[in-house]
């Protein structure tokens, strides 16, 4: 993997060859997330893993804006790995949503476009939750940390998922002047709003092929989303992967890969 940073955005290649696949993760999340995914999809597809603005390796904002966030990939997509053409865009949750908004602002840029359990509505619900993952995070005390472990250890009590904790301690990073955490967290702790809302995109339709996939034990999706989905993506063709939950690239990863594949195979952008 070659990793690639860029003014706003940092990004990892997985492949050199082949039909080019973006990965946009979800919030808390990083590009490195879709690492297997990318890797299922060899030797006929090059994947770029994208650090989302506020996560990961990437700049921090002074806002959080899904218009803004789009622009900040399609800049970086038209000055390298879409600058011959567009390619396919993944995204799941939050970066389904940039996926979205991405489509819809810069249609040339995106050959097919697959949304990961979310939709193009306010997605309440989940912010309380959220938060408590947000202000776990920020109330470790970073000073006191000789090890990872350390931080492992002090999230035990608020956090007691060790999927979750695992999950949210990739974040985590050590350098020359201790531990810090790479996301923007009092930024995103701040702006659960409006992450939990989609933006206005006027009378934009994307006309590409979309795949909308939804986990069965997750209701970020539901029936009365699908009118929405439709106006803006007419294209869009709804599967559910029944035993996956919210987060379906990570909870059924064979199956996810399948549909993945399925799609970009036999659609025709």
């Amino acid at each position: 993997m070659a990793e690639h940073p860029t003014t706003t955005v940092h990004t990892t290649r997985v492949g050199d060859d082949g039909e080019g696949v973006v990965f946009l993760h979800g919030l808390f999340g990083r590009g490195k997330n879709f690492t297997r995914a990318a890797k299922d999809l060899q030797p006929e597809y090059r994947s770029l893993l994208v650090d989302l603005p506020n996560h990961g390796r990437s700049a921090w904002t002074d806002r959080v804006d899904y218009g803004q966030m789009a622009d900040s990939v399609a800049e970086a997509l038209r000055a390298d790995f879409a600058a011959e053409g567009p390619v396919a865009v993944v995204g799941h949750s939050l970066g389904g949503k940039v996926a979205m908004v991405l489509a819809l602002r810069h249609p040339e840029l995106v050959s097919r476009l697959v949304v990961v359990d979310i939709s193009p509505v306010r997605t309440g619900g989940g912010e309380g939750e959220f938060a408590h993952l947000l202000d776990s995070l920020a109330a470790v005390d970073l000073g006191s940390l000789e090890r990872r472990a350390d931080a492992d250890a002090a999230l035990k009590e608020p956090i007691p998922w060790d999927t979750t904790r695992s999950f949210l301690l990739q974040n985590l990073r050590h350098g020359p002047e201790g531990f810090s955490w790479e996301p923007n967290l009092e930024l995103l702790r701040t702006s659960l709003e409006a992450i939990g809302g989609f933006p206005d995109t006027g009378d934009a339709v994307y006309e590409g092929p979309v795949l909308w996939v939804a986990g069965g034990r997750s209701d970020y999706v539901r029936d009365e989303h699908a009118p929405q989905m439709r106006r803006l993506f007419p294209r869009a063709h709804r599967v559910t992967i029944r035993e996956a939950g919210h987060w379906v690239h990570s909870q059924e990863p064979e199956k996810f890969a399948e549909v993945l594949r399925g799609f970009l195979e036999h659609t025709e952008p």
